[in-house]
């Protein structure tokens, strides 16, 4: 039972490329965990020459890295879901395209990759594919509203997200 439930799962959401990369998209924007801090275990040089000595501490922001141009393109500060996105030209169909953990670490990278990111993944696509479904999700917000983001430990909006739910076809 539990096997044809997992296969379910994931037939539901495995082609959904578009929602993958839309989410890419959000999180490259607006990182979850916007930085993070790793101390040294051991003695290391970084790539660019930079010695890291044991016990150092060394934080990198995604919030940041999801702006930088050089990574990004002149087009950084836009919401596009198709720069994760390719065309197979053997079938037609659009791909989703990772990026290199390094330089989208939102889920971490190298050793440190979080094992779980695939069923994060799965269980956003099934959260929005199972709400948008039924409801329409429509920003309460007033004219002109500019959203103010706060960086914590995690991200979030101050004051929150209003929205209003609306049934489909009702």
């Amino acid at each position: 039972m539990m096997e044809n439930l997992k296969g379910s799962m994931y037939d539901e959401v495995k082609d959904m490329v578009y929602t993958h990369a839309s989410l890419c998209e959000s999180m490259r924007l607006y990182p979850p965990v916007p930085a993070d801090t790793k101390e040294a275990t051991g003695d290391d040089v970084l790539p660019d020459g930079t010695v890291v000595k044991k016990g150092m501490r060394v934080t990198y922001h995604p919030y940041a890295m999801g702006r930088m141009e050089n990574l990004w393109g002149k087009d950084w500060a836009d919401f596009k879901p198709e720069r994760w996105l390719e065309r197979d030209e053997s079938e037609g169909k659009l791909k989703f395209v990772g990026r290199d953990n390094f330089l989208y670490p939102v889920f971490q990278a190298g050793p440190r990759i979080c094992l779980g990111k695939e069923m994060a993944f799965l269980q956003m696509k099934r959260v929005v594919a199972g709400v948008l479904r039924q409801f329409r999700i429509v920003p309460a917000l007033g004219e002109g509203f500019q959203p103010v983001f706060i960086s914590h430990l995690t991200s979030k909006m101050k004051g929150g997200f209003p929205v209003r739910i609306e049934v489909r076809g009702g």
